[in-house]
């Protein structure tokens, strides 16, 4: 872990709240999206709200950002917990997972572009250039990682509703195993491999485009 100092708290401050905001508008859009398509169980327990606490992960909005923040990692990453929905009420079961799932990811990238619209401003407040290039780095990194085809993330949820059904029966399999598979992918570095190269050519477009 770098040596704690002033600066380094500040930056890391500013990567928590960007990163709380942002996985916190990802859920209000998934949940926001499924009330559109005629699902009103986010609305109906209390999740299309930008109150932070019900949107409270232990492990994806609390435990792994601790951990990233202890190990030193300057990007930061996680979740909150996923808004409650029931598919059943969609007015059209495939167009309403196709747009619920991807509407997270999307999200994510609109927060980028627009923390990159707040950093081309150059205000020049350091602190508030900080927060929008923490904007842009972390919310495109989310909705890369969130886009990934692998259960329970939210590009699974679009494949799936697009899959012929004997190959969707197949698929199926995966979600069992899907976090661990998950997990393997990181600590096997593939999952960066595939991810970092996407990431640094939108990250270029947005900051440098």
């Amino acid at each position: 872990m770098p040596g704690v100092n002033l600066p380094y708290l500040l930056e890391i401050a500013l990567m928590v709240v960007v990163l709380f905001f942002s996985v916190i508008i990802h859920e209000v859009a998934h949940g926001y999206v499924a009330l559109l398509n005629g699902d009103p169980t986010a609305k109906l327990s209390g999740r299309i709200t930008l109150n932070p606490v019900p949107h409270i992960d232990p492990i994806g909005t609390l435990l792994l950002p601790a951990l990233l923040v202890l190990s030193g990692s300057r990007l930061l990453f996680g979740w909150a917990r996923p808004v409650p929905v029931n598919p059943l009420n969609f007015r059209n079961y495939t167009w309403g997972e196709i747009t619920v799932s991807a509407c997270g990811p999307l999200s994510n990238l609109a927060l980028a572009v627009l923390f990159a619209l707040l950093l081309r401003l150059d205000l020049g407040n350091i602190g508030l250039m900080k927060l929008a290039y923490y904007g842009v780095s972390i919310n495109i990194f989310l909705a890369l990682f969130n886009l990934i085809p692998i259960p329970p993330l939210d590009g699974s949820h679009v494949l799936a509703a697009v899959l012929p059904r004997d190959l969707l029966r197949l698929y199926r399999h995966l979600e069992p195993v899907g976090f661990i598979l998950i997990l393997v992918l990181f600590y096997t570095g593939i999952m960066g491999a595939i991810l970092m190269p996407i990431y640094r050519q939108i990250a270029q477009l947005l900051l440098f485009g």
